[in-house]
């Protein structure tokens, strides 16, 4: 069930991220990571029985399984996909003051050493000669660009430069900053129609102009974006992405990000009007800054999710192939080829959280998630963004992996069913050849040896391999959070379900990788984000654990001290409590210890209190009722009702 930008979030949420400005250091926005429902069976009311007659009770379905990743807004309890809002930051008076005396003063050295002949030669400084309109308009416009920072039309469109800062680069830069503005500047006098006019005239100099207008007047109004798409601009600049003039495709797509920003009706025109393949088309370029500024813009148009199918069918090959993995093979990246990427996976991590089909699209780009885990691997950064989307792409890609699986790739890893197995083998006398524990691991064995190659391709998903990537990721201390919460969310999916592979993966996670010990460390944390999937990975580890005993032994003590004392405190969550049960019936449905470690570490007044003292909301309902499984399957074991403390309260039960 996906989110719009104003409807509650209930079963399943699609977590997405929106695009921030490289040069703002602050820490984004925690992303969200929500789950399916479990679908276990509702729990059947049962007798209490003598200890040779153990009928283990269930969990009622609702909990948390598989989970997304992405970045979104949350206010009141809703989830919102708009982009970020701006930031303000302002520089000191005294600090403006001295750039514009210095600027004046390099202005009269300027105009003292060239003299008039600096009309004549077009762009001063620059290595191009553009045709001018005009000898006066000219001279003004040579004026502006000499007054302003080169980086506007040299170099990079730095976002940073402005009195305004903002947190998502669809919003981008004001083609003045930096600029000492006076009377006599180009883009005064200009009005909107003007400058839409100028970006269908021939001359490159006043496609320029208009687009440089756009831009600076649709950074700071929302009105003049309107405007734009009223005058028919939009399709104006999508005809200029085709230009062969360097200039005019830096400022045409740098009118483009400011004037989509957080405007979906302009989104919708420049999709309509062609323009995701036209902005894919100038990828080709080896100009940096320009990639920056059409990657930005594409992560801003994945934002929506009416478009993202859209974006997935027209720029998804090709940002692959053209972005991802060239970068992905570079020995190391400089800054601008680290935002470029940063861009580009912030666009995946946007088109993985669609629908099942965009994210089996995106399993089947070749080279897609070769390079996420060749970025993954070799990324020694901790808080880099790009590692972040990455991880986030790759949790987004394993989400109802196993439904979503082709059948052959399916049967291949489920192996033979399990009764067909016990079935079959020969026994001798009345007594099997194997018993069900050790068949079923030898037919996992199997299974590994089988899939031991080296991964390609979407193998990786769900390939043993892939267990000790996100392990690293885990043991780092400087780790991302969101890059921690992606990487559990990733492993919470891959061992999620009934399924045989499912297994074989907690098997792995739990025996070969030896990951408890760090997943227990990780629960002293009190990030509702990160409990979130790393409950919800230990519910599912104990229930594919084949060493209940031993799991108990290190996990109840710690989800214990966890649980709240009732229902009515708000931390940990509903979501989070109804995990922690159900890993603790995991456990006690198999393990007598686990029922008396709960009892020992004091775990049974806790229990109690979730299930008689809770709010009436849904999630305080679904808790009691988890409470209330756990407590009933420790009441069937009759030699431990000597060891509870408090055995009155189970008459409730």
């Amino acid at each position: 069930v996906e989110t719009s930008s104003r409807a509650r979030l209930k079963q399943s949420s699609v977590v997405q991220s929106s695009f921030h400005s490289a040069q703002v250091h602050s820490r984004s926005k925690r992303s969200k990571s929500l789950c399916q429902a479990d679908q276990e069976l509702l729990p059947v009311p049962v007798p209490a029985p003598t200890e040779k007659a153990f009928y283990p009770l269930t969990l009622p379905p609702g909990t948390l399984r598989h989970s997304l990743s992405g970045t979104l807004a949350q206010d009141r309890g809703y989830w919102q996909e708009e982009e970020l809002p701006c930031q303000h930051t302002y520089k000191g008076p005294s600090h403006r003051t001295i750039s514009r005396i210095t600027n004046r003063q390099q202005q009269q050295q300027h105009y003292q050493q060239q003299g008039s002949a600096f009309a004549h030669e077009g762009w001063a400084g620059t290595g191009r000669a553009l045709p001018l309109a005009g000898n006066g308009w000219g001279t003004q416009w040579q004026q502006h660009v000499s007054r302003s920072s080169q980086a506007q039309y040299q170099a990079p469109l730095h976002r940073a430069a402005s009195l305004h800062s903002v947190r998502s680069v669809g919003k981008g830069v004001d083609v003045m900053d930096g600029a000492s503005i006076h009377s006599n500047d180009p883009l005064d006098g200009l009005d909107m129609a003007t400058a839409v006019r100028y970006l269908s005239e021939s001359d490159a100099a006043l496609q320029i102009l208009g687009a440089a207008y756009i831009q600076h007047q649709c950074y700071h109004s929302n009105q003049a974006k309107k405007q734009v798409c009223d005058l028919h601009g939009i399709p104006a600049l999508v005809q200029l992405f085709s230009s062969d003039n360097r200039a005019v495709l830096r400022y045409a797509t740098g009118a483009t990000r400011n004037l989509i920003y957080e405007n979906s009706n302009n989104k919708a025109a420049l999709v309509d009007a062609g323009g995701v393949a036209r902005l894919v088309s100038i990828l080709s370029e080896a100009d940096e800054e320009l990639r920056k500024t059409v990657t930005g813009v594409l992560w801003n148009l994945s934002s929506r999710d009416n478009l993202k199918e859209k974006l997935s069918r027209e720029a998804l090959s090709e940002l692959t192939e053209k972005v991802l993995v060239p970068l992905c093979n570079s020995t190391a990246l400089n800054a601008s080829e680290r935002e470029i990427f940063y861009n580009t996976t912030g666009c995946l991590r946007n088109l993985s959280s669609v629908n099942e089909r965009t994210r089996q699209k995106m399993r089947d780009t070749q080279g897609l998630v070769d390079s996420l885990v060749s970025y993954i691997e070799q990324e020694e950064t901790p808080d880099d963004k790009g590692l972040e989307n990455s991880l986030c792409v790759m949790r987004n890609l394993s989400y109802q992996l196993y439904s979503e699986l082709p059948p052959s790739v399916r049967l291949r890893l489920e192996g033979p069913r399990r009764a067909t197995s016990i079935k079959d083998s020969e026994a001798i006398g009345c007594f099997t050849l194997y018993s069900k524990k050790d068949t079923e691991r030898h037919e996992n064995l199997s299974i590994l040896s089988e899939v031991s190659r080296q991964p390609k391709g979407a193998d990786w998903l769900w390939h043993p391999k892939v267990v000790a990537l996100y392990k690293l990721v885990l043991q780092s201390s400087d780790s991302n959070s969101t890059g921690r919460e992606a990487a559990i969310g990733a492993l919470q999916n891959i061992t999620a379900g009934e399924t045989r592979w499912a297994s074989v993966l907690s098997g792995v996670v739990l025996e070969q990788e030896r990951m408890l010990p760090i997943l227990l460390d990780l629960l002293d944390t009190n990030s509702e984000m990160e409990l979130r999937p790393l409950t919800g990975l230990l519910r599912n580890l104990a229930r594919h654990s084949s060493n209940k005993d031993h799991m108990a032994t290190n996990v109840v003590k710690v989800l214990v001290s966890k649980l709240p004392s009732d229902g009515h405190q708000k931390t940990p969550s509903c979501e989070v409590v109804v995990n922690m049960c159900g890993a603790l019936n995991n456990l006690v449905s198999s393990s007598s210890l686990a029922a008396r470690d709960i009892s020992y570490f004091n775990g049974i007044p806790k229990l109690v209190g979730i299930k008689t003292s809770h709010d009436n909301s849904s999630g305080g309902y679904k808790a009691a009722r988890a409470a209330s499984t756990v407590l009933g399957n420790m009441f069937q074991y009759n030699k431990l009702h000597k060891d509870y403390k408090l055995c009155k309260y189970f008459l409730s039960c």
